[in-house]
C-alpha cells in the first residue's frame, strides 16, 4: 500500500475523529486541534471571469489554455499541464497566475458545473465562462474541499434550462469552515500525493490496455495473411502447424431456439463497450415487454452474440460472449455457439479489428445507416483464422495472463479512487 493510504488507514488511532457539530472533521491530522473559522467564499476571494477562446482559436502550438468545457470533462482539482494551447495574442486573453481557483461559469448540466480546480502555475490563458477565484488560502485546499463537500452546495446555486450558468454572486454565498493556511496546506499536499499515485495508476493501466490492443493485431494474421506477425513455439522450440481458415459455419451453429414456453425471464442485451449485460442493468429499466419473450432467442453460457449496431466502440457492431447465466435476447441480434474448444481464443479474436475487413466487404450499405444489414449466410462465411490447438492454448494463456495483469489495475485504481473519495467526505466540515 503506497504512504499516502498507508498513513490514514493503517494506523487510524494517530488521527483525531471528531464529529461535525464540533466544526472540526471526522480525520484529521493529530497536530492540529483548533476549531475552523465560519466564513463565507466572497469574504476571502476576489472575483473576475476569463476571455472566450473559440474551439477556432485552438491549436497546436502557442500558449496553454483551458477551455471552460474542459474543466468537467478532462482535469481534476489541480491543473499542472493542459491539453489544449491557443496561438492568440496573449494581450487579448486573460493570463492565470499561480494559485487561481477556477470554477466553471456554465455547463449543461449543474453537475458539470458543480467543479473547481486549482491552477498550480501562470500563464495558461483562461477561456470564457470561467469563474476566476482568487485568495490568500491554499487554493489547492479549497479545490479539494469545494469538490468534495461543497458540490451540492455549488450545484444549488447554479441557475438556467437549457444552460445552466453559475455567477460570481452566487459562489460568493457558499459557506466554508476553514482551518489554519498551514493545516490546509497539510491536506492539500497528502490530497495531491493521493492524485499522484491515481494518476500513474491510470496511466498502468492504460499502458497496459494500449500493449494489449497492440499485441492482438499481432497475435492474428490479418486478412490475406496466412501468418500472424507473433507466434509462439511447441515444447521443442520448433514451429506448430501452418494455420488454417475455416468459415464460422464450419466451427460454430447458429442458435434460434426460441423462449416458446416463456421458461426465461432474464433479459440480455449486448453492449460494446460491457458485453453482454442484464438489460435492467444497462437501461435502469425493462426495455422487453415480461409477458412478451416468446419470440425471443435463448442465449446460454458460452454462446456468442452479434449486435449489427453500429457505434464509435463497435463500427462494424460488437460480437460478444454470455458469461451470465441462461438469458433470452432480441431476434434482432444473431446468436451462435461454438462447436470446437477454445472458446477464449474465439472469444479473444472477436476483440480485435482483424474480421472487420469481411463485414464491411458483405455489408448492403442501402440499409440504415447505424445498423450493419448481412445476411445469415454471409455472417456464418466469416473466416476465422484456426492454428494448431496447442497453439490456440499458448495464446489464450497468454491473453488470461495479461487481461488478469490489466484487472488487477483496474481493481487497484477503483480502490483508490473509492479511497479519495471517502478523504473529500471525511476531512471536510
Amino acid at each position: 500500500m503506497d504512504a499516502p493510504q498507508r498513513s490514514l488507514m493503517v494506523n487510524p488511532r494517530r488521527y483525531r475523529f471528531k464529529m461535525e457539530e464540533q466544526n472540526v472533521p471526522q480525520l484529521r491530522f493529530p497536530e492540529f486541534v483548533d476549531s475552523l473559522s465560519n466564513t463565507r467564499l466572497g469574504r476571502i476571494s476576489k472575483f473576475s471571469k476569463g476571455k472566450g477562446i473559440s474551439k477556432s482559436d485552438v491549436s497546436s502550438n502557442g500558449l496553454d489554455c483551458i477551455r471552460y468545457g474542459e474543466l468537467y470533462t478532462t482535469y481534476a482539482e489541480l491543473i499542472d499541464e493542459t491539453i489544449s494551447k491557443t496561438d492568440l495574442n496573449p494581450n487579448q486573453l486573460v493570463i492565470s497566475e499561480e494559485n487561481d481557483l477556477i470554477i466553471p461559469a456554465s455547463g449543461e448540466t449543474a453537475v458539470d458545473i458543480a467543479t473547481a480546480s486549482c491552477v498550480k502555475r501562470s500563464g495558461i490563458a483562461l477561456g470564457g465562462d470561467i469563474n476566476i477565484v482568487k485568495s490568500e488560502e491554499d487554493s489547492r485546499f479549497l479545490a479539494y474541499y469545494l469538490n468534495g463537500k461543497k458540490r451540492n452546495d455549488i450545484a444549488r446555486y447554479a441557475q438556467g434550462s437549457s444552460v445552466i450558468h453559475l455567477y460570481s454572486t452566487q459562489l460568493k454565498l457558499i459557506r466554508l469552515n476553514l482551518p489554519t493556511v498551514k493545516e490546509q496546506q497539510k491536506i492539500a499536499s497528502f490530497l495531491s500525493a493521493v492524485d499522484k499515485k491515481i494518476e500513474q495508476l491510470t496511466r498502468k493501466k492504460k499502458l497496459l490496455e494500449e500493449y494489449k490492443k497492440g499485441v492482438m493485431q499481432k497475435l492474428f494474421p490479418q486478412p490475406g495473411e496466412q501468418h500472424p506477425e507473433l507466434r509462439f513455439k511447441d515444447v521443442n522450440g520448433e514451429d506448430f502447424p501452418d494455420w488454417e481458415v475455416k468459415r464460422l459455419g464450419e466451427i460454430a451453429d447458429r442458435i434460434t431456439n426460441k423462449n416458446t414456453e416463456n421458461k426465461y425471464s432474464f433479459v440480455l442485451t449486448n453492449s460494446a463497450t460491457q458485453g453482454i449485460v442484464s438489460q435492467t442493468d444497462y437501461f435502469d429499466k425493462d426495455i422487453a415487454n415480461q409477458n412478451n419473450l416468446d419470440g425471443y432467442y435463448i442465449v446460454e453460457q458460452d454462446d456468442f452474440v452479434y449486435n449489427p449496431r453500429i457505434s464509435v466502440h463497435a463500427p462494424v457492431g460488437p460480437i460478444k460472449r454470455n458469461t451470465l447465466e441462461t438469458g433470452v435476447m432480441s431476434p434482432l441480434y444473431s446468436v451462435f455457439r461454438f462447436s470446437e474448444d477454445s472458446i477464449d481464443y474465439f472469444e479473444s479474436f472477436f476483440e480485435t479489428t482483424v474480421w472487420h475487413k469481411h463485414m464491411h466487404s458483405v455489408a448492403n450499405y442501402g440499409a440504415r445507416h447505424d445498423r450493419m444489414n448481412i445476411t445469415v449466410d454471409d455472417f456464418m462465411s466469416l473466416p476465422i483464422p484456426f492454428p494448431n490447438e496447442k497453439e490456440r492454448d499458448k495464446i489464450t494463456y497468454f491473453l488470461n495472463e495479461l487481461n488478469l495483469k490489466i484487472h488487477s489495475s483496474k481493481k487497484e485504481l477503483g480502490s483508490m479512487l473509492v479511497f479519495k473519495k471517502g478523504l473529500l467526505q471525511q476531512m471536510f466540515v
